[in-house]
């Protein structure tokens, strides 16, 4: 049986959209900005990096990074990444929200700028340097996730919570669009003033001296959105959910939230004092209670992230590889080391600008009309369609009167990932768990994706190399090739449409009744009605 709801929050529930949300969206979603350009804009210089440093006299190809070398700058960052969400998460329910937010920003931006520095001039020191400050950046990145969740699903109204939610992931989006125009637009200016001729023409003279400098602007460019929104992150007063039901502190919370709703609210201490004191409001992350009431969720929201990003990243980071591939790029002894750049960029923009960035605001505008699990588990379906329609005709995509089909057909894919479950994977979890888990079960969620991020990122770079041993990169092993890597991925989509039924419904619900911490002694009243039966993993 439900209680009634503070007053506080019952405000924050019912509150009409206005100024404070979309301040807040910006403020959150910047970050989630810079969380993508910086992870993403890796897959734009990986190719540069092989022809600064690891060019051999002689070779018919341009260098390009050794095995070992190549998943570490690829996947140091999701490590880092998948390190911090568990860590910021833990602390953002230990701490607070806005205690930890600053400091996720600030390393972001030391770790940005610090991606563009070497210390020497060798391979091996610069590829460390560059593997240490993307580790540490992936780290402050990893708290962004839980924390900006979080905080937009404790200030939001219920009936549009979705939607901001998913819009503060959407900058991502932007995020992946910008990496790309910054790429574009520096190549471009380089490749004008150091002229070069195309690798098979002039093997050395193909990579000027100056191209050194593009892989270091563009990844520094990071830290400039991140460094323009420290100082309003760090104006936002601490979330009202947190400060009632984890700080216990009815009396600042109300003062905080009158300022942001301008209006006058009771405190009720002695309200919210019997409340987190119920039995439903005391169980711990690792105790049977959770178990009994959050197990299948929190399995069903880490489930569906891990089985997500193997498909997304291991698409995102190696887009590069399946456009030349398909003959998209053309071969990397025709161009020289800018203009290569210039090619991996545009096709990612492309991509980016008519697929990536559409469907992550699709979801922003049906998630509360639609739901989350409708979403969801349309996304996964066609993903998994597109992936076998890709893989099986494989041979067909090749042929060059149908590129253009299989680019449009790939875009398709990266529309219902962000159309689907890239999205609803980040929004779930911050509103079925307990205020005083959330940050924390969020981030447990997440990391489980970043671990399908580097599952995707290390088993996509090995297995997509052709099975044909004189065709594959140089230093890797045979692999399965692009085709049959395609069809694996088509697999794991249509695992997560599986684990999707695991995931509850929290359109037009508050935090507190997916939760259940608004339930009277819930120790009485779980034989009759338990709040995890009104909130069951089927909508139906």
């Amino acid at each position: 049986m439900a209680r009634e709801q503070l007053q506080v929050l019952n405000a924050l529930d019912v509150a009409k959209t206005q100024l404070y949300h979309f301040t807040a969206i910006v403020i959150a979603g910047m970050g989630f900005f810079t969380d993508a350009y910086d992870l993403f804009s890796v897959s734009l210089i990986t190719k540069l990096l092989g022809r600064i440093y690891y060019y051999t006299p002689g070779h018919p190809k341009p260098g390009t990074l050794p095995p070992a070398v190549g998943s570490s700058v690829t996947g140091v960052a999701l490590v880092g990444t998948l390190c911090g969400q568990l860590f910021f998460g833990w602390l953002g329910d230990k701490m607070g929200r806005k205690k930890v937010y600053g400091i996720t920003l600030q390393l972001m931006i030391i770790c940005s700028l610090g991606s563009g520095l070497s210390f020497g001039k060798s391979a091996k020191g610069v590829m460390a340097t560059l593997c240490f400050f993307r580790f540490w950046l992936g780290f402050g990145i990893g708290g962004d996730y839980p924390l900006s969740a979080t905080i937009m699903s404790e200030y939001a109204n219920k009936k549009t919570r979705g939607s901001f939610i998913a819009a503060v992931f959407a900058m991502q989006g932007f995020g992946i669009l910008t990496c790309g125009v910054v790429a574009l637009i520096v190549s471009t200016a380089f490749d004008k003033a150091y002229k070069a001729p195309p690798y098979s023409v002039d093997p050395a003279g193909s990579t000027v001296p100056q191209a050194d400098y593009i892989w270091r602007i563009i990844v520094m460019f990071g830290a400039i959105p991140a460094a323009l929104t420290y100082y309003w992150r760090m104006k936002m007063p601490e979330t009202a959910r947190y400060t009632a039901l984890v700080a216990k502190n009815a009396t600042q919370a109300a003062q905080d939230m009158a300022k942001v709703l301008n209006v006058e609210l009771d405190p009720e201490q002695a309200k919210l004092e019997k409340l987190t004191e119920e039995p439903s409001n005391t169980f711990g992350l690792f105790s049977k209670e959770f178990l009994r009431r959050h197990g299948l969720h929190l399995l069903g929201t880490t489930s569906t992230w891990f089985l997500l990003d193997i498909a997304f990243y291991s698409q995102n980071l190696f887009q590069k590889d399946i456009f030349t591939a398909i003959g998209w790029i053309p071969s990397a002894q025709s161009m020289n080391a800018v203009h290569e750049v210039f090619r991996i960029a545009k096709a990612q923009t492309l991509i980016a600008l008519c697929s990536t960035v559409p469907g992550y605001w699709f979801t922003v505008a049906f998630i509360d009309i639609i739901g989350r699990f409708a979403i969801q588990l349309m996304g996964f379906f066609f993903m998994t369609v597109f992936m076998f329609a890709l893989a099986i005709p494989y041979h067909h995509w090749t042929l060059k009167a149908h590129r253009i089909e299989f680019v449009v057909m790939y875009s398709l894919t990266f529309f219902f990932a962000n159309f689907g479950p890239n999205a609803t994977t980040f929004v779930v979890p911050a509103e079925i768990f307990p205020a005083r888990l959330r940050s924390t079960c969020h981030g447990i969620s997440a990391a489980a994706g970043k671990a399908g991020a580097i599952v995707g990122a290390f088993g996509f770079l090995y297995a997509s190399q052709s099975r044909d041993p004189a065709k594959t990169d140089p230093g890797y092993p045979p692999g399965i090739g692009v085709r049959y890597s395609l069809i694996v991925l088509g697999c794991v989509n249509f695992l997560g449409i599986l684990f999707t039924f695991l995931v509850p419904e929290a359109k037009g619900k508050s935090l507190e009744e997916m939760s259940g911490e608004n339930e009277d002694d819930y120790g009485e009243s779980a034989a009759v009605d338990p709040p995890a039966g009104d909130n069951r993993t089927v909508p139906i």
